[in-house]
Order: C-alpha cells, then sequence, then structure tokens
C-alpha cells in the first residue's frame, strides 16, 4: 500500500450511497486502512444482492435500499452512484442532505449541478479509481465554495488512506477522468496484450501473464522510484539494431502512443458531454 501521512487519521461516520464496485474500493480501502470503522457506516443501496455482500464483509455497517429508512444520516455522504442518477438521489430525501459534506464520485457531474441538486454548496468532486482497493489509487477532487478547510481536508484523508490525492481546478477534472479515472482499463489491456504476445511467441498462458504483470509493475516502480524521464528509461534499454528497437519500432508504425493520448482526450470529452 501508499504510504501517506494521512493512513492514519480516522474520520466521522460516512454514508455510502451506492455500494457497487467503486464505493467497495474507496470505502474497502478506508476500512483496511482503518480510517473509519465498519459500524461508523452506513451503505445505501437498492440491489438486495450488494447489500448482502456488504453485510456479509461487515456486519456492523448498517445497510439499507433506500436513503429514506436512514434515521441519522452522518455527516459525510459519500455518492457513488452513476451520472444519469445523481439528479434522483438528489430528490429522494432532500432533508437527508442537508448540513452534510457530500462527496460525489460520479464522472462529469459538476459542482454547480450538485449545488442545484442537493440545495447547497457543501460539496466536493472526486475522480478516483479503482486501484483504491489495492491502496495504490491515483484521485483528484476540488471543492466548491462552501466546502471548509476541514472538509477538504476529510475528503484529503479519505483519498490518502487509499492512494494519493491532488486537488485541482474544477476545468481539470475531466482531464483526470480520462487520465487516472479511466486508465486502469487502459493498462489492464496493455497487460492483456503483453501477456497475448507472449503466448502467441510460445509462452505458457500463465507465465505470459505473471510475467507481463510483472513488467508492467517493474517499469512503473522505475519511473517513480528514478524521477527520470520515461523516454530516458526506454532509451537505456533500446540498444542499436536489437530486440527492444524493433518492437518499438512496431508499436510506433501502429501508433500506439498515439492511441493512448487519444483514448485519454476521448473520455474526457466524454466526461465533458455527461456534465
Amino acid at each position: 500500500m501508499t504510504e501517506n501521512s494521512n493512513a492514519s487519521q480516522s474520520l466521522p461516520p460516512l454514508c455510502l450511497i451506492g455500494g457497487g464496485q467503486m464505493g467497495r474500493a474507496i470505502v474497502g480501502g478506508l476500512i483496511q486502512a482503518g480510517t473509519i470503522r465498519p459500524d461508523d457506516l452506513v451503505v445505501v443501496d437498492p440491489s438486495a444482492q450488494c447489500r448482502q455482500w456488504w453485510s456479509d464483509q461487515h456486519p456492523s455497517a448498517k445497510c439499507h435500499a433506500s436513503v429514506q429508512t436512514v434515521e441519522t444520516m452522518p455527516p459525510i455522504v459519500l455518492l457513488a452512484v452513476k451520472p444519469p442518477i445523481m439528479q434522483r438521489v438528489a430528490q429522494s430525501a432532500p432533508k437527508q442532505w442537508a448540513g452534510r459534506l457530500l462527496v460525489s464520485v460520479a464522472a462529469g457531474i459538476t459542482l454547480n449541478s450538485m449545488q442545484a441538486w442537493f440545495g447547497h454548496d457543501r460539496v466536493i468532486r472526486v475522480m478516483p479509481n479503482t486501484p483504491c482497493l489495492v491502496g495504490e489509487g491515483a484521485s483528484a477532487f476540488c471543492a466548491a465554495a462552501g466546502a471548509t478547510d476541514e472538509d477538504q481536508g476529510h475528503v484529503k484523508t479519505m483519498l490518502e488512506a487509499v492512494g494519493i490525492a491532488i486537488a485541482v481546478d474544477e476545468k481539470q477534472m475531466n482531464a483526470v477522468t480520462g487520465l487516472s479515472g479511466s486508465g486502469p482499463a487502459y493498462v489492464f489491456t496493455i497487460i492483456e496484450g503483453l501477456a497475448d504476445g507472449g503466448v502467441l511467441a510460445g509462452l505458457p498462458r500463465d507465465l505470459a501473464m505473471q510475467l507481463a504483470v510483472q513488467t508492467v509493475l517493474g517499469a512503473a516502480t522505475m519511473v517513480k522510484e528514478t524521477g527520470q524521464h520515461p523516454g530516458q528509461l526506454k532509451d537505456a534499454v533500446a540498444s542499436p539494431a536489437g530486440t527492444t528497437i524493433t518492437g518499438l519500432n512496431t508499436l510506433e508504425r501502429r501508433a500506439v502512443r498515439a492511441a493512448m493520448a487519444d483514448a485519454v482526450a476521448a473520455a474526457k470529452q466524454r466526461g465533458d458531454e455527461l456534465g
């Protein structure tokens, strides 16, 4: 897990609206880090299967099918629902949101929209990613005017318990979505492609996958730990007329680097559309 100064801090009680994959990634990481206790957690999700998962994993958490049945709403509400249903959630129980810090992870939904729908401006918008589940998340956040320094501190504590957290201007949030928010899926595709290449070259599938995963992990760690530009590290292993430069030439002819940049830009544009 990524080391950070806030991982040992605790958060006030929290309500998770939407107990699916992203909610599990963030809150599961918080529980694992000791930043929140399961008995300080309320989970709201209409899916009985989802609520059963939370009850099985964290029996002391309080699970509800609807916001209306939550008698005492915790001071922090983490809204981990799909963007198209956020407005419906806001309208479902307006009294429940009064005075609460609202933290949204919905891609593309602006602070202005959140303030209009929920009726106040104590709102923070977050873009996390699924590696939060293993303590290696890359998250960014921006705050509305009504969010206090303490509120932003709570969100930073929340996110740094499961990775890194960076405060950004809201105009940068959809670019963050396209890069780190969607980025794990791009990297998973690269890992799959590397493993497929290994199989094509004659390696057993399990060995090819093991080597592909460790190769990506090791390369990322080198960039992080050395502080060198990826291009420098690439050049260091690309000897004249060697195997690596031959493979890199194939990637350049297939425009892999441009395709990755285009994927980030396209995801950013889709975030703009959702907003």
